[in-house]
Protein backbone atom coordinates (compact mmCIF):
# COMPACT_ATOMS: atom_id res chain seq x y z
CA UNK A 1 0.00 0.00 0.00
CA UNK A 2 1.28 3.60 -0.92
CA UNK A 3 0.43 5.24 2.64
CA UNK A 4 2.50 8.10 3.45
CA UNK A 5 1.96 7.64 7.19
CA UNK A 6 2.35 4.76 9.50
CA UNK A 7 -1.30 2.83 10.79
CA UNK A 8 -0.58 4.62 14.13
CA UNK A 9 -0.90 8.32 12.54
CA UNK A 10 -3.81 7.44 10.69
CA UNK A 11 -5.45 6.23 14.24
CA UNK A 12 -4.90 9.19 16.33
CA UNK A 13 -6.28 11.31 13.56
CA UNK A 14 -9.72 9.03 13.51
CA UNK A 15 -9.72 9.16 17.76
CA UNK A 16 -9.40 13.29 17.32
CA UNK A 17 -12.50 13.31 14.54
CA UNK A 18 -14.46 11.43 16.83
CA UNK A 19 -13.51 13.49 19.60
CA UNK A 20 -15.24 16.27 17.42
CA UNK A 21 -17.83 14.78 16.86
CA UNK A 22 -18.70 13.61 20.36
CA UNK A 23 -18.17 17.35 21.11
CA UNK A 24 -20.42 18.94 18.63
CA UNK A 25 -23.42 16.08 19.11
CA UNK A 26 -22.90 14.26 15.79
CA UNK A 27 -23.21 10.87 14.69
CA UNK A 28 -21.54 10.66 11.82
CA UNK A 29 -19.68 13.07 9.80
CA UNK A 30 -20.02 12.85 5.56
CA UNK A 31 -17.06 14.20 4.33
CA UNK A 32 -16.67 16.05 0.72
CA UNK A 33 -13.66 17.16 0.86
CA UNK A 34 -10.83 15.91 -0.13
CA UNK A 35 -8.44 16.95 1.94
CA UNK A 36 -10.45 15.63 4.83
CA UNK A 37 -10.12 12.14 3.13
CA UNK A 38 -6.39 12.11 2.37
CA UNK A 39 -5.90 13.53 5.79
CA UNK A 40 -8.03 10.80 7.95
CA UNK A 41 -7.38 7.69 5.85
CA UNK A 42 -4.22 8.76 3.34
CA UNK A 43 -7.05 8.42 -0.07
CA UNK A 44 -5.38 10.26 -2.42
CA UNK A 45 -7.25 10.67 -5.98
CA UNK A 46 -8.40 13.67 -7.86
CA UNK A 47 -11.45 11.79 -8.23
CA UNK A 48 -13.71 14.13 -5.75
CA UNK A 49 -14.78 16.12 -9.26
CA UNK A 50 -17.62 13.57 -9.60
CA UNK A 51 -19.31 12.26 -6.60
CA UNK A 52 -17.76 10.87 -4.02
CA UNK A 53 -18.29 10.76 -0.10
CA UNK A 54 -16.38 9.50 2.92
CA UNK A 55 -18.54 8.43 5.87
CA UNK A 56 -16.99 8.36 9.63
CA UNK A 57 -19.11 6.73 12.21
CA UNK A 58 -19.16 8.28 15.96
CA UNK A 59 -17.91 5.12 16.91
CA UNK A 60 -15.05 4.97 14.19
CA UNK A 61 -16.88 3.15 11.29
CA UNK A 62 -15.22 4.35 7.71
CA UNK A 63 -17.21 4.01 4.37
CA UNK A 64 -16.45 5.17 1.46
CA UNK A 65 -18.74 5.71 -1.73
CA UNK A 66 -17.04 6.01 -4.74
CA UNK A 67 -16.92 5.62 -8.82
CA UNK A 68 -15.30 2.16 -9.63
CA UNK A 69 -12.24 3.78 -11.47
CA UNK A 70 -11.74 5.02 -7.61
CA UNK A 71 -12.23 1.68 -6.29
CA UNK A 72 -8.28 0.08 -6.78
CA UNK A 73 -7.06 3.75 -5.98
CA UNK A 74 -8.65 3.80 -2.53
CA UNK A 75 -7.31 0.44 -1.76
CA UNK A 76 -4.02 0.90 -2.88
CA UNK A 77 -3.45 4.39 -1.56
CA UNK A 78 -5.91 4.18 1.63
CA UNK A 79 -6.52 2.46 4.80
CA UNK A 80 -10.30 2.19 3.69
CA UNK A 81 -11.51 -1.32 3.95
CA UNK A 82 -15.31 -0.70 3.12
CA UNK A 83 -15.47 0.77 -0.01
CA UNK A 84 -18.65 1.09 -2.25
CA UNK A 85 -19.25 1.85 -6.10
CA UNK A 86 -22.30 4.16 -7.53
CA UNK A 87 -22.74 2.66 -11.03
CA UNK A 88 -22.19 4.75 -13.80
CA UNK A 89 -25.61 4.52 -16.21
CA UNK A 90 -28.37 6.79 -17.44
CA UNK A 91 -29.77 8.32 -15.02
CA UNK A 92 -27.38 7.40 -12.13
CA UNK A 93 -28.35 8.63 -8.68
CA UNK A 94 -25.24 8.00 -6.65
CA UNK A 95 -27.02 10.28 -3.58
CA UNK A 96 -29.45 7.30 -2.62
CA UNK A 97 -26.76 4.73 -3.00
CA UNK A 98 -25.47 7.13 -0.06
CA UNK A 99 -28.36 6.43 1.23
CA UNK A 100 -28.31 3.24 0.86
CA UNK A 101 -24.86 3.02 2.24
CA UNK A 102 -25.78 5.05 5.72
CA UNK A 103 -28.64 2.82 6.31
CA UNK A 104 -26.55 -0.31 6.13
CA UNK A 105 -23.95 1.17 8.78
CA UNK A 106 -26.70 2.12 11.02
CA UNK A 107 -27.37 5.82 10.08
CA UNK A 108 -30.79 6.23 9.87
CA UNK A 109 -32.32 8.86 12.13
CA UNK A 110 -29.11 9.74 13.69
CA UNK A 111 -27.61 13.19 13.48
CA UNK A 112 -24.83 13.65 10.69
CA UNK A 113 -22.25 16.56 10.35
CA UNK A 114 -21.59 17.58 6.58
CA UNK A 115 -18.95 19.21 4.74
CA UNK A 116 -20.97 21.57 2.63
CA UNK A 117 -18.38 23.98 1.03
CA UNK A 118 -16.37 21.82 -0.89
CA UNK A 119 -15.02 21.98 -4.29
CA UNK A 120 -16.03 17.51 -4.18
CA UNK A 121 -20.07 19.23 -3.61
CA UNK A 122 -21.52 20.73 -6.50
CA UNK A 123 -24.83 22.50 -5.52
CA UNK A 124 -26.22 19.98 -8.17
CA UNK A 125 -25.36 17.04 -5.81
CA UNK A 126 -25.40 18.97 -3.07
CA UNK A 127 -29.57 19.40 -3.58
CA UNK A 128 -29.78 15.65 -4.03
CA UNK A 129 -28.20 14.68 -1.32
CA UNK A 130 -30.87 17.07 0.47
CA UNK A 131 -33.03 15.46 -1.42
CA UNK A 132 -32.06 11.89 -0.59
CA UNK A 133 -32.01 11.83 2.72
CA UNK A 134 -34.68 13.99 3.41
CA UNK A 135 -36.79 12.19 6.49
CA UNK A 136 -33.85 10.11 6.44
CA UNK A 137 -31.54 11.35 9.37
CA UNK A 138 -30.46 15.28 10.39
CA UNK A 139 -27.80 17.35 8.83
CA UNK A 140 -26.18 19.61 10.39
CA UNK A 141 -23.29 21.89 8.47
CA UNK A 142 -19.88 20.80 10.08
CA UNK A 143 -17.36 21.51 7.33
CA UNK A 144 -14.88 23.04 9.24
CA UNK A 145 -14.42 19.97 11.95
CA UNK A 146 -12.01 18.27 9.68
CA UNK A 147 -10.24 21.51 8.80
CA UNK A 148 -9.44 22.44 12.48
CA UNK A 149 -8.18 19.31 12.95
CA UNK A 150 -5.83 19.30 10.12
CA UNK A 151 -4.39 22.94 11.26
CA UNK A 152 -2.05 22.06 14.12
CA UNK A 153 0.35 19.53 12.25
CA UNK A 154 2.13 16.50 13.65
CA UNK A 155 6.09 15.67 13.43
CA UNK A 156 5.48 13.64 10.99
CA UNK A 157 3.29 16.25 8.62
CA UNK A 158 6.15 18.67 9.46
CA UNK A 159 8.92 16.83 8.08
CA UNK A 160 6.81 16.93 4.10
CA UNK A 161 6.81 20.49 4.74
CA UNK A 162 9.94 20.93 5.41
CA UNK A 163 10.67 19.47 2.12
CA UNK A 164 7.95 21.43 0.29
CA UNK A 165 10.15 24.38 1.61
CA UNK A 166 13.34 22.93 0.56
CA UNK A 167 11.61 21.97 -2.85
CA UNK A 168 10.56 25.25 -3.17
CA UNK A 169 13.85 27.45 -2.65
CA UNK A 170 15.02 25.06 -5.40
CA UNK A 171 12.28 25.82 -7.90
CA UNK A 172 12.71 29.92 -6.89
CA UNK A 173 16.44 29.28 -7.58
CA UNK A 174 15.87 27.69 -10.99
CA UNK A 175 13.50 30.25 -12.17
CA UNK A 176 15.72 33.04 -11.40
CA UNK A 177 18.84 31.35 -13.23
CA UNK A 178 16.43 31.48 -16.26
CA UNK A 179 15.47 35.14 -15.71
CA UNK A 180 17.24 37.38 -17.63
CA UNK A 181 16.06 40.33 -20.66
CA UNK A 182 14.97 38.64 -23.85
CA UNK A 183 14.14 35.25 -21.49
CA UNK A 184 10.27 33.50 -22.20
CA UNK A 185 8.12 33.27 -19.26
CA UNK A 186 7.66 29.36 -20.51
CA UNK A 187 11.18 28.53 -19.92
CA UNK A 188 10.88 30.00 -16.70
CA UNK A 189 7.85 27.99 -15.55
CA UNK A 190 9.17 25.05 -16.90
CA UNK A 191 12.59 24.99 -15.16
CA UNK A 192 10.28 25.82 -11.53
CA UNK A 193 8.47 22.40 -12.07
CA UNK A 194 11.75 20.58 -13.29
CA UNK A 195 13.36 21.50 -10.45
CA UNK A 196 10.11 20.32 -8.17
CA UNK A 197 9.45 16.77 -10.31
CA UNK A 198 13.28 16.16 -10.05
CA UNK A 199 13.20 16.52 -6.11
CA UNK A 200 10.44 14.18 -6.01
CA UNK A 201 7.37 16.73 -5.65
CA UNK A 202 4.22 16.85 -6.71
CA UNK A 203 1.74 19.01 -8.71
CA UNK A 204 0.70 21.84 -7.25
CA UNK A 205 -3.21 21.90 -5.91
CA UNK A 206 -3.51 25.27 -8.50
CA UNK A 207 -1.36 26.69 -11.42
CA UNK A 208 1.96 28.46 -10.53
CA UNK A 209 1.50 32.23 -11.05
CA UNK A 210 3.99 34.10 -13.25
CA UNK A 211 3.31 36.90 -15.30
CA UNK A 212 5.92 39.93 -16.85
CA UNK A 213 4.97 43.11 -17.53
CA UNK A 214 1.44 44.41 -17.07
CA UNK A 215 0.55 40.47 -16.13
CA UNK A 216 3.02 41.47 -13.27
CA UNK A 217 -0.15 42.70 -11.50
CA UNK A 218 -2.02 39.46 -11.88
CA UNK A 219 -2.23 37.39 -8.47
CA UNK A 220 -3.60 34.18 -10.75
CA UNK A 221 -2.14 32.41 -13.30
CA UNK A 222 -3.58 33.41 -17.31
CA UNK A 223 -2.43 31.32 -20.15
CA UNK A 224 -0.73 33.00 -22.65
CA UNK A 225 3.74 34.20 -22.76
CA UNK A 226 5.40 37.16 -23.38
CA UNK A 227 9.18 37.41 -23.64
CA UNK A 228 10.96 39.87 -20.73
CA UNK A 229 11.70 43.35 -21.92
CA UNK A 230 15.42 44.98 -21.33
CA UNK A 231 13.73 46.88 -18.24
CA UNK A 232 10.68 44.71 -16.45
CA UNK A 233 9.25 43.21 -13.31
CA UNK A 234 8.28 39.34 -13.16
CA UNK A 235 5.37 38.11 -10.49
CA UNK A 236 6.32 34.63 -9.41
CA UNK A 237 4.01 32.95 -7.00
CA UNK A 238 4.20 29.17 -6.37
CA UNK A 239 5.13 26.58 -4.16
CA UNK A 240 6.99 23.53 -3.48
CA UNK A 241 4.77 20.54 -2.90
CA UNK A 242 5.76 17.20 -1.27
CA UNK A 243 2.94 14.24 -0.71
CA UNK A 244 0.36 17.29 -1.57
CA UNK A 245 1.60 19.32 1.35
CA UNK A 246 2.74 22.85 0.10
CA UNK A 247 5.23 25.43 1.24
CA UNK A 248 4.47 28.63 -1.09
CA UNK A 249 7.11 31.52 -1.94
CA UNK A 250 5.89 34.50 -3.68
CA UNK A 251 8.68 36.84 -4.67
CA UNK A 252 8.69 40.14 -7.20
CA UNK A 253 11.84 39.76 -10.35
CA UNK A 254 13.20 43.43 -11.48
CA UNK A 255 15.18 42.79 -14.69
CA UNK A 256 17.16 45.60 -15.35
CA UNK A 257 17.88 48.82 -13.27
CA UNK A 258 14.82 49.33 -10.45
CA UNK A 259 12.57 52.37 -10.49
CA UNK A 260 11.88 54.86 -7.15
CA UNK A 261 8.30 53.19 -7.46
CA UNK A 262 9.97 49.28 -7.06
CA UNK A 263 12.17 50.73 -4.34
CA UNK A 264 9.40 52.10 -2.38
CA UNK A 265 7.62 48.94 -2.94
CA UNK A 266 9.88 46.84 -1.54
CA UNK A 267 10.64 48.99 1.68
CA UNK A 268 6.89 48.62 2.38
CA UNK A 269 6.69 44.84 1.74
CA UNK A 270 9.66 44.30 3.67
CA UNK A 271 8.75 46.20 6.78
CA UNK A 272 5.20 44.78 7.02
CA UNK A 273 6.43 41.19 6.51
CA UNK A 274 8.87 41.91 9.63
CA UNK A 275 5.69 43.22 10.91
CA UNK A 276 3.46 39.97 10.66
CA UNK A 277 6.41 37.85 11.30
CA UNK A 278 6.35 39.58 15.11
CA UNK A 279 2.49 38.60 15.42
CA UNK A 280 2.77 34.82 14.06
CA UNK A 281 3.02 33.07 17.20
CA UNK A 282 1.31 31.16 19.88
CA UNK A 283 -1.27 33.20 21.74
CA UNK A 284 -1.77 35.78 18.76
CA UNK A 285 -5.57 35.41 16.55
CA UNK A 286 -5.07 35.85 12.49
CA UNK A 287 -6.43 39.53 12.60
CA UNK A 288 -3.67 40.38 14.59
CA UNK A 289 -1.24 39.44 11.84
CA UNK A 290 -3.46 41.40 9.21
CA UNK A 291 -3.70 44.36 11.72
CA UNK A 292 -0.31 44.35 11.07
CA UNK A 293 0.15 44.20 7.42
CA UNK A 294 -2.42 46.90 7.01
CA UNK A 295 -0.54 49.36 9.50
CA UNK A 296 2.86 49.21 7.95
CA UNK A 297 1.26 49.26 4.37
CA UNK A 298 -0.99 52.39 5.02
CA UNK A 299 1.93 54.21 7.00
CA UNK A 300 4.71 53.56 3.66
CA UNK A 301 1.26 55.59 1.51
CA UNK A 302 0.27 51.82 -0.07
CA UNK A 303 -3.13 51.82 1.36
CA UNK A 304 -4.61 51.70 -2.48
CA UNK A 305 -2.09 49.30 -3.66
CA UNK A 306 -2.75 46.43 -0.66
CA UNK A 307 -4.53 43.69 -0.19
CA UNK A 308 -7.11 43.04 2.23
CA UNK A 309 -5.87 39.53 3.18
CA UNK A 310 -2.30 38.97 3.82
CA UNK A 311 -1.58 35.28 3.79
CA UNK A 312 -3.02 32.32 4.54
CA UNK A 313 -2.86 28.64 6.30
CA UNK A 314 -1.14 25.84 4.05
CA UNK A 315 -1.17 21.91 3.91
CA UNK A 316 -2.01 19.05 2.03
CA UNK A 317 -4.44 20.16 -0.63
CA UNK A 318 -6.19 19.55 -3.82
CA UNK A 319 -7.00 21.20 -6.49
CA UNK A 320 -8.28 23.81 -7.69
CA UNK A 321 -6.10 25.90 -4.98
CA UNK A 322 -3.37 25.51 -2.48
CA UNK A 323 -4.99 27.33 -0.32
CA UNK A 324 -6.08 26.20 3.06
CA UNK A 325 -8.11 27.52 6.23
CA UNK A 326 -8.17 30.20 7.62
CA UNK A 327 -7.05 33.45 6.03
CA UNK A 328 -5.50 36.00 7.79
CA UNK A 329 -8.04 39.40 7.14
CA UNK A 330 -9.62 42.26 9.57
CA UNK A 331 -12.09 40.15 12.70
CA UNK A 332 -10.56 36.79 12.06
CA UNK A 333 -10.87 35.66 15.78
CA UNK A 334 -8.68 31.87 14.91
CA UNK A 335 -6.19 31.14 17.61
CA UNK A 336 -2.87 31.05 16.71
CA UNK A 337 -0.87 27.71 17.73
CA UNK A 338 2.53 26.01 17.33
CA UNK A 339 3.20 23.51 14.53
CA UNK A 340 0.73 25.73 12.63
CA UNK A 341 1.75 26.71 8.92
CA UNK A 342 0.92 29.95 7.46
CA UNK A 343 2.10 31.62 4.00
CA UNK A 344 2.56 35.33 4.52
CA UNK A 345 2.25 37.31 1.23
CA UNK A 346 2.84 41.41 1.18
CA UNK A 347 1.94 42.40 -2.60
CA UNK A 348 1.38 45.61 -3.69
CA UNK A 349 -0.48 46.32 -7.11
CA UNK A 350 -0.35 49.83 -8.63
CA UNK A 351 -2.26 49.95 -11.74
CA UNK A 352 -1.93 53.42 -12.57
CA UNK A 353 1.50 53.68 -12.88
CA UNK A 354 1.45 50.03 -13.68
CA UNK A 355 4.28 48.72 -10.69
CA UNK A 356 3.95 45.82 -9.09
CA UNK A 357 5.67 44.30 -6.02
CA UNK A 358 5.45 40.98 -4.21
CA UNK A 359 7.45 39.19 -0.74
CA UNK A 360 6.26 36.05 0.45
CA UNK A 361 7.10 32.94 2.42
CA UNK A 362 5.74 30.04 4.12
CA UNK A 363 6.55 29.51 7.57
CA UNK A 364 6.26 26.97 11.18
CA UNK A 365 5.03 28.86 14.15
CA UNK A 366 6.97 27.24 16.90
CA UNK A 367 6.37 26.84 20.68
CA UNK A 368 9.89 29.31 21.38
CA UNK A 369 10.30 31.18 17.61
CA UNK A 370 9.01 31.19 14.25
CA UNK A 371 10.73 28.83 11.56
CA UNK A 372 10.96 30.37 7.78
CA UNK A 373 11.17 27.57 5.31
CA UNK A 374 12.67 29.68 2.78
CA UNK A 375 16.25 30.16 3.64
CA UNK A 376 16.61 32.65 0.04
CA UNK A 377 17.31 36.42 0.78
CA UNK A 378 14.97 38.92 1.48
CA UNK A 379 16.28 41.66 -0.64
CA UNK A 380 14.98 42.56 -3.84
CA UNK A 381 15.64 39.94 -6.69
CA UNK A 382 17.83 42.15 -9.52
CA UNK A 383 18.45 40.19 -12.98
Amino acid sequence: MALHFDRGEYKSRIAKARGALEAEGLDGLLMFQQESMYYLTGYDTFGFCFFQCLYLGAEGKLALLTRAPDLRQAQHTSIIEDIRIWTDQAGAKPATQLRDLLASVGAKGKRLGIETNSYGLTHFNGKAVDAALKGFCTLSEATNLVDRLRLVKSDAELKYVRKAGKLADLALEAGIAETRAGADEGRILAAQQAAIFAGGGDYPANEFIIGSGPDALLSRYKSGRRRLARRDQLTLEFAGVYRHYHAALMRTVIIGKPGKAHERMDAACRAALAACEAELRPGKVASDVFDAHARVMDDHGMRAHRYNACGYALGAKFTPSWMDYPMFFTGNRTELAANQVFFLHMILMDSESGHAFSLGRTYIIGHAKLEPLSKYPLGMILR
